[in-house]
């Protein structure tokens, strides 16, 4: 740390009264060094988590504080309700030099100002965020939730609550949404209902040298942005066998389908599209069903839309055109006609949502099978924050943006 004394300049009283004269029987200020009277927190290696500080010595005041990294970029602060003493409020980043630049007053009408400069200790980790969706398209459907890989876990709720506060989302139009922590390394976003059609949608993570726990600091910053397709969704029926395709919430088509047989009946519940295939080899293999057993297939099959990761699609079975629309007999994929899956790839997209009813097989998987996130209640949702309360993306919540603090003394 050093501290340059920055001697302020004689003030010669101009003659004849003017208005830049001094006043009567008040003596002209004189130039103090002010490095004297200040005493900051500045020291090698300063740790970043703390704030740093500046005070005054008995009798004096502080009249201007600012404190500044290498880009120039000021860090917020706050002055003491006495005037003696000013703190940063914004956060210091870590393996980064700083330099405070200080005004101070004796007391005794003298003035002066002062430098200091430090550099705060590297953090021991980063944390860094991978966020989704990839933008390997720049359109998804309405049920796509935003997803956040972190580097490492976090499991502290108060450090989650900086991680969620890091993480920006806004839309336009707006919505109420909130984040729901999967694991310690993931966490999702989804509004209360389905994006609205058309939304542009964008998501930030900007918690770059914000310390989230001990000596876990915020890495690089990172965004992405797309729009909201149409809202499509199909809904399938295992009862009736029929699928129903909905486009902005009117009936486009009926299709007839067969769903999944006793024993391998296809998931219940809202799913989203994961991605789509123009043709795919499927075998029984795969989801544990022994080659040789009467069970077993090995398909080249066409026109595929997924959505789970095990494997289950929407896709064109020709083998299957007699029993759809009459009963289930796929290994849980929902099959149709060759000609019918072929449209239905072509009206859907990643994001797209695909829900079964009154199938007999289990729920759809929360999460890690794909996305599952629909099938919580809001409530049950909301449970999942660590600030507990939605987001409203008109007005996301930010870092608090640095800024320079001048005292009026």
């Amino acid at each position: 740390m050093v501290l340059a004394p920055l001697l302020a300049g004689p003030v010669a009283a101009c003659s004849g009264g003017g208005t830049g004269s001094q006043p009567a029987g008040v003596a002209p200020p004189h130039a103090i060094d002010a490095g004297r009277l200040v005493h900051t927190s500045a020291a090698p290696n300063t740790d970043p988590g703390k704030p740093f500080t500046v005070t005054t010595a008995a009798g004096g005041a502080l009249t201007d504080v600012t404190l500044s990294g290498p880009d120039g970029r000021q860090v917020a602060g706050a002055l003491d309700a006495d005037g003696h003493g000013w703190h940063s409020t914004g956060p210091l980043a870590p393996g980064t030099h700083y330099t405070a630049r200080i005004a101070a007053t004796d007391g005794h009408g003298g003035r002066g100002e002062t430098t200091a400069d430090f550099s705060t200790r590297q953090a021991d980790r980063l944390l860094t965020a991978v966020l989704g969706p990839d933008l390997g398209r720049q359109v998804y459907g309405v049920g796509e939730p935003l997803t956040v890989q972190l580097s490492e876990a976090v499991t502290d709720p108060a450090a989650r609550r900086v991680v969620e506060q890091s993480l920006a989302v806004s839309s336009q139009p707006a919505v109420l949404g909130a984040w729901y922590w999967v694991d310690g390394k993931n966490l999702h976003f989804r509004p209360q209902e389905y994006w609205p059609a058309g939304a542009k949608v964008k998501l930030s993570w900007n918690a770059q040298g914000r310390s989230i726990d001990g000596q876990l600091y915020g890495g690089d910053p990172g965004s992405l942005a797309f729009t909201v397709g149409d809202r499509v969704e199909a809904i399938v029926d295992a009862a009736s066998d029929q699928l129903t395709f909905k486009r902005n919430g009117q009936v486009v088509n009926t299709i007839p389908v067969t769903t999944g047989k006793p024993g391998f009946s296809t998931r219940n519940g809202i799913k989203v599209v994961l991605g789509q295939e123009r043709q795919v080899q499927m075998s029984s293999e795969t989801i544990g069903i022994a080659k040789g057993s009467n069970e077993a297939y090995d398909l080249k099959v066409e026109w595929a839309t997924r959505v789970t990761w095990s494997g289950e699609y929407v896709h064109a079975a020709p083998w299957s055109v007699g029993s759809q629309g009459v009963e289930n007999v796929s290994h849980g994929c929902t099959g149709m006609s060759t000609d019918n899956a072929k449209w239905f790839y072509e009206q859907t997209r990643v994001g797209d949502i695909v829900q079964v009813v009154n199938s007999k097989g289990h729920d759809m998987e929360l999460f890690g099978n794909g996305f599952g996130d629909w099938n919580l209640s809001w409530s049950d949702w909301l449970k999942g924050s660590a600030l507990g309360k939605p987001v409203n993306t008109d007005t996301p919540a930010t870092a608090v943006a640095a800024a320079t603090l001048r005292p009026q003394v």
